[in-house]
């Protein structure tokens, strides 16, 4: 098997997250607005992964990630995402901190040390922000999780995962304790802003239409 570049990797990551199961093929200018370059860049890259049966490129028509690029992405992602478990658990980082940090470690080509720390940290089924982690056989469970803009009034659930991975977002949730684990309760929704109203260990709290939509919930 070709050696992929941190590049490469790079793409085949961002092309799995943009990808839906309503996506029929992923959009060059989205993926030139993730990784912060330019259409003709993506463009040449895209043909080197097709080159590489990494994935399907059609000009025009976007791009679809092949069995064997789908399987490096959730490869990829699954080192990412032990790696930030084994910073936060292991090391005491703060789940605002480690994501750059295992966007470095993720591309440690390296199958015995991931599955040795996959087996070190007890087979973690997620990581420090809830995102579900795929096995060594490249299976990834999503759970069912609902944003709060989505919950209805007087609606409970637990709060189990997040869309945004900034720091300054991470930072803000931990400042007013919308941690993981934590059991809220809608109250009301505010149609002028979207914001919502809710109940966290027995006090209302007033979140932002833009936190609501980026808080996920087990409900």
């Amino acid at each position: 098997m070709l050696a992929t570049s941190f590049t490469e990797e790079n793409y085949l990551k961002t092309i799995f997250h943009l990808s839906t199961p309503q996506t029929v093929a992923v959009n060059t200018n989205a993926i030139a607005d993730v990784l912060k370059t330019k259409a003709a860049s993506v463009t040449d890259m895209l043909k080197k992964l097709a080159e590489k049966d990494f994935i399907n490129y059609v000009k025009y028509q976007g791009v679809t990630l092949t069995p064997k690029g789908n399987q490096t992405a959730l490869n990829i992602i699954r080192k990412h995402r032990l790696w930030e478990v084994f910073l936060v658990d292991k090391l005491n980082f703060k789940w605002d901190e480690v994501h750059d940090l295992a966007e470095d470690l993720e591309h440690i080509n390296s199958t015995k040390l991931i599955n040795s720390l996959d087996e070190f940290l007890g087979f973690p089924k997620f990581d420090p922000h809830g995102d579900p982690i795929p096995d060594k056989n490249g299976v990834l469970n999503e759970p069912a999780l609902l944003p709060v803009s989505k919950m209805k009034i007087n609606q409970t659930g637990i709060i189990s995962g997040v869309r945004e991975h900034t720091s300054v977002f991470l930072n803000y949730l931990e400042k007013v304790g919308l941690v993981l684990g934590k059991k809220i309760l809608i109250k009301e929704t505010i149609e002028f802003d979207g914001s919502v109203i809710i109940d966290i260990d027995g006090k209302a709290q007033t979140i932002s239409r833009d936190v609501a939509k980026n808080l996920l919930t087990a409900v």
